[in-house]
């Protein structure tokens, strides 16, 4: 399989601070040989600046001078890199509870969220914090690393110990595939080459993990989803009845022939061709960029739907929408944002601030209204016009919003339908 077609698989970091994220992505970087030497020379000569024994692999992923200076990850840095069976995309993302909203960002593509544990220190609050967040977005497939192995004589019973207390709790999660490995991210075991310290264990190592971890299935194939996202009309004279919708298949699988449902108007047609840019196709499924021709004349524009007639989305005005605040202005009760759902932007209120999530114990504080930055809480919203949407659990791309606010333009929150 040549790398252009190789499967991509996006993973996000998390965990405490100080428990050697950064460090186990710049051994992951290293040790399958996925670094340039001058990257590694340059960390060489900072490492040896600072007086540190040895090359500080961390230094690799924290890319900002305020992140190197503080010693600590700031922003969600991605890093792009390639084995021969897999590309991979790492978003390494901040451990800190004031940097809530980065984890969320970086995360919300993520196939797989690795959730690094201080062997000495086992489970902690922000442990906690991260699995709820991994699993409130859905991430299929969660990877517990019990790193630092080497601090604590790899000790086998230390490493049961601490996943049985992870075990308990994820029972209250919504997470469908837990795995666990003992690490080394300074010393390099399990990581990429098997370890000799633990000849307990008998699972896999992390890279061996990722690059065969089943992936193909964490896309919705079942629920046809294609939201129109702009007209194709090259009006030459080659293509003077060309009329194309393009975008990006957010659920289920189209094929010529197959017969379509058009929302909002709820007129049907039947699909004529798949073009993409290398030429018409036979299918297409997500996450592919396509262009739909149908057979009927029709008028379909931006924001507007492609699905099956047996198999529609919700359609409505009213959400219930979990959100992660991540403006410093906090949200307004009965206040106006612009929503973006999609290919769709609408203007909606927020009607109602049902409960603010407290992260660290799953309590549902429904006194507390005032929702600031990097808070998690549940709401009722209102759109001026109605949506095309699943719930975020059946489908992450059409079950998902974003919130911004209409004076400057930010990005205010991201939200999940519930």
């Amino acid at each position: 399989m040549d790398a252009k077609h190789s499967e991509l698989l996006r993973f996000t970091t998390a965990g405490s601070v100080d428990d050697g994220k950064s460090t186990l992505i710049g051994r992951l970087l290293f040790d399958s040989k996925s670094i340039f030497e001058d990257q590694l020379e340059a960390v060489r000569e900072t490492s040896e600046r600072r007086g540190e024994e040895g090359v500080n692999l961390a230094l690799l992923t924290d890319g900002l001078k305020s992140e190197r200076e503080q010693g600590i990850t700031i922003d969600v840095a991605y890093r792009y890199f390639a084995t021969p069976k897999r590309k991979f995309i790492i978003a390494d993302t901040p451990g800190h509870i004031q940097y809530t909203r980065n984890m969320v960002t970086g995360a919300s593509t993520a196939n797989v969220a690795l959730i690094l544990i201080d062997a000495r220190k086992g489970v902690l609050e922000q442990t906690r914090r991260h699995a709820f967040i991994a699993s409130l977005l859905q991430i299929p497939h969660l990877v517990v690393c019990v790193n630092k192995m080497d601090l604590v004589d790899y000790s086998k019973e230390r490493y049961e110990e601490i996943k049985e207390e992870f075990e308990k709790f994820s029972y209250k999660l919504d997470v469908k595939d837990v795995h666990f490995i003992p690490i080394s991210a300074l010393k390099g075991d399990n990581v990429v080459e098997r370890s000799k310290n633990t000849t307990w264990y008998d699972g896999t190592t992390l890279l061996y993990y990722l690059e065969n971890v089943h992936i193909g299935s964490d896309h919705n194939f079942i629920d046809a989803r294609f939201p129109v996202q702009y007209v194709v009309r090259p009006n030459t004279d080659d293509f003077h009845d060309y009329r194309g919708y393009a975008g990006r298949v957010a659920g289920g699988v189209f094929k010529p022939g197959d017969k379509v449902m058009l929302l909002p108007s709820g007129f049907f047609s039947k699909i004529k061709q798949i073009d993409t840019f290398d030429g018409p196709i036979q299918e297409a499924y997500p996450p592919m960029s396509v262009t739909l021709l149908l057979e009927d004349d029709l008028d379909l524009s931006r924001g507007d739907m492609i699905v099956r007639e047996n198999n529609q989305p919700e359609v409505g005005q009213d959400l219930e929408v979990m959100i992660c605040w991540f403006n410093d202005r906090p949200m307004q009760q009965r206040g106006k944002y612009t929503l973006m759902h999609t290919t769709q932007d609408v203007r909606c209120v927020i009607k109602d601030i049902r409960y603010k999530l407290d992260i660290n114990t799953l309590h549902r504080d429904q006194e507390d209204k005032n929702i600031e930055m990097n808070d998690i809480c549940r709401v009722a919203l209102r759109t001026t016009k109605p949506l095309f949407y699943d719930a975020y659990r059946k489908n992450r791309i059409t079950g998902s919003i974003i919130l911004i606010d209409e004076a400057t333009n930010e990005t205010v929150g991201a939200g999940m339908i519930i």
